[in-house]
């Protein structure tokens, strides 16, 4: 299982680089003849997903295997397996958003471990501006991608891209960071349950976050009050 999170991570390290040299040596005469001689019916992009969809496949498997155990020796250990194998899926998922990440002058890993990153509507509420930008920022949300560092919050702009595989993927554009060592929250926003807000310098930027559902905040809410105690 670690070895094939090795290999995607290490892919994940390189991505721009390893998508770059696909594209131009792919359809190339070497790989059409290697395929034909080994008489492999699948191309060798199929083959380097692999390590990936093998990740996922763990997790299907070990479901099976405990739907059918649980008042068998080895229930535990199958249900740590899962617990294991879950977490390496989530790191995962993680790692292909956060690589995608454009614009952001400094490094990332100097923010900390990626703890949770997600989708939200974003209503801002400042001090400072002018009257109407604020008035236009406080009634109109913005679509925003949030990584919640050990360090920092990132927000960004998702961008989906056209294409097939790998091209697919989708980038975020950096907008803005916020220091956690400034950051205060508010859990509950009246009249919308799916709402939280995060402030900055003593409410000087206030942000107003609606995530999809409010299980998603609660999970959020709780993650960052981690970080903040």
């Amino acid at each position: 299982q670690m070895e094939d999170f090795q290999i995607y991570e290490k892919y994940c390290q390189n991505k721009p680089r390893s998508e770059s040299l696909w594209r131009q040596f792919s359809d190339s005469v070497f790989f059409q003849e290697c395929q034909r001689k080994l008489d492999h019916k699948l191309s060798l992009d199929s083959y380097l997903l692999k390590p990936v969809q093998r990740i996922t496949k763990y997790q299907l498997l070990l479901k099976e295997m405990l739907k059918y155990s649980k008042n068998c020796e080895g229930a535990e250990d199958l249900q740590e397996a899962l617990t294991s194998i879950l977490g390496i899926l989530k790191a995962v998922n993680d790692s292909m958003h956060q690589i995608a990440i454009t614009g952001y002058d400094g490094n990332l890993n100097d923010l900390g471990k990626l703890l949770m990153q997600g989708s939200f509507n974003v209503w801002t509420d400042h001090k400072k501006g002018h009257s109407k930008v604020k008035d236009l920022a406080r009634f109109k949300p913005m679509q925003r991608h949030l990584f919640l560092h050990e360090k920092a919050v990132l927000f960004c702009k998702k961008r989906e891209e056209n294409g097939e595989g790998y091209e697919k993927a989708p980038s975020y554009s950096y907008k803005h960071s916020l220091n956690m060592a400034a950051v205060g929250i508010t859990e509950n926003v009246k009249g919308d349950a799916k709402k939280f807000e995060i402030w900055y310098n003593a409410r000087e930027e206030v942000y107003i976050i609606q995530a999809p559902t409010p299980e998603v905040k609660a999970t959020w809410v709780n993650e960052i009050r981690k970080v903040l105690t």
